[in-house]
């Protein structure tokens, strides 16, 4: 079983489409259409591979939760690539720049940003094909502790 999409109610597609097209330059758009959803028409399309995608649909209302806040709702979602420095020059030559770096981890490297819509992307590469390696938090971890410490 896997993940086969994500779909983002936006204000705006074409700058999703900008964005999603930096960090994935293989992917394409598959399907696209009109439709309406509850009385209220929309644009969709799909933008992806063969085995994974993003829907997209046009018309939303009001902006994205606050990602410093508490609020319930999506707080990221994360791709796994090859070469996370090839993801970032691609991004900031596009014009979007790292929105929260990530943790220094000794077997993985990570990086934030915000899509055009408001939602947090993270982008992450494994440096090991261990999954005890790639699964440690030291960073949580130590935080863990040192909490438990002042308790």
């Amino acid at each position: 079983m896997y993940l086969e999409h994500v779909n983002l109610v936006v204000t705006d597609i074409d700058a999703m489409l900008k964005f999603y097209r930096a960090a994935f330059p293989h992917w394409r758009v598959r399907d696209k259409g009109y439709g309406d959803w509850y009385g209220k028409p929309r644009k969709w399309l799909h933008f992806g591979d063969d085995y994974h995608y993003l829907a997209l649909s046009d018309n939303g209302e009001g902006g994205n939760r606050e990602l410093e806040g508490h609020s319930v709702g999506l707080a990221h979602f994360a791709y796994v690539t090859a070469n996370l420095d090839a993801v970032i020059a691609r991004l900031n030559n596009a014009g979007y720049a790292i929105a929260k770096a990530g943790s220094t981890e000794p077997f993985r490297k990570n990086v934030y940003f915000i899509d055009p819509a408001g939602f947090e992307v993270e982008f992450v590469e494994y440096l090991s094909d261990m999954p005890a390696e790639r699964n440690l938090n030291r960073e949580m971890n130590l935080q863990h502790a040192q909490q438990q410490e002042v308790m």
